[in-house]
């Protein structure tokens, strides 16, 4: 039996536990035994083993899926009085957030409340806790993409950069990008936050800063995923006289995805920039 899988049958039965007797005392003080905090990373296999179990529960049963929903709901709202940065708490709300996102996946009508919560945790002042908001996102579009791009388009067109951020951290995922409808829509919000931040007056902030450097390695899965429109924007960008741009343009030519299948092409977009 892997580590996953041991995490899923334990969060399998304290879940089991929960629904019948009502109190997940228990589960609670298991994500937090194993939680990995203090310390450099969450423990990222046990969160993933929790949100997969949740979803399956609440898609097997409808009552069941309104308590799981709730008590996701509940965890994602610890504050971080409650639960700060690098407190093993922090993993309930990073669990709280990851489970909104696998019981919001499950059907259309529960997309639009699902992203109601995520837009909360975006701009959380806890890292993990954003974090978490953008693999959720990933986690809603894997299932239902249709309705959950839609809903994502006014966290880029005029959310804050945290939001901005979490949209193009979950959306810059290869598997998700092997469709063409998807990769355009990933292209489309990639390119609405570069002019966003091109516009940008005041660049020093945390949030700016954060969100450029999540923009130094999202822009080239989408460029892999539509080279042929994607290597013409990052021409145009090149053409840019602005910092921020150019660095980010450099970050994502180092990446292998680009370098190793486009060598000359990306050669020649660094040549324009020297």
């Amino acid at each position: 039996m892997t580590r996953k899988e041991s995490y899923i049958r334990e969060i399998a039965r304290l879940l089991s536990s929960f629904l019948t007797g009502g109190n997940a005392e228990d589960l609670l003080t298991y994500l937090v035994a194993g939680s990995n905090l203090p310390g450099p990373r969450a423990n990222l296999e046990l969160a993933g083993a929790f949100s997969e179990t949740v979803r399956e529960f609440a898609g097997a049963d409808a009552d069941d899926n309104q308590v799981l929903w709730t008590l996701c709901v509940e965890l994602s709202c610890i504050s971080p009085e409650d639960a700060p940065t690098d407190d093993p708490h922090e993993f309930l709300p990073f669990c709280g957030v990851r489970g909104i996102g696998a019981i919001g996946s499950l059907s259309p009508e529960c997309v639009e409340a699902a992203l109601a919560h995520l837009a909360e945790a975006a701009v959380d002042p806890r890292r993990r806790v954003r974090e978490a908001a953008a693999m959720a996102i990933r986690d809603l579009l894997s299932l239902q993409r249709e309705t959950t791009v839609p809903g994502l388009e006014d966290w880029v067109e005029g959310g804050s950069w945290p939001a901005m951020r979490a949209v193009i951290t979950g959306v810059a995922e290869p598997d998700l990008l092997a469709e063409p409808d998807f990769a355009e829509a990933a292209f489309r919000f990639h390119r609405k936050t570069l002019i966003r931040v091109y516009m940008a007056k005041e660049r020093e902030s945390e949030a700016f800063r954060a969100l450029r450097e999540a923009l130094g390695y999202t822009l080239s899965p989408v460029i892999a995923a539509l080279p042929g429109i994607g290597f013409e924007y990052l021409r145009q960008l090149a053409t840019l006289d602005d910092a921020d741009i150019r660095w980010i343009i450099q970050e994502n030519l180092k990446e292998g995805r680009l370098g190793k299948r486009y060598p000359e092409t990306v050669q020649h977009i660094r040549a324009q920039m020297a």
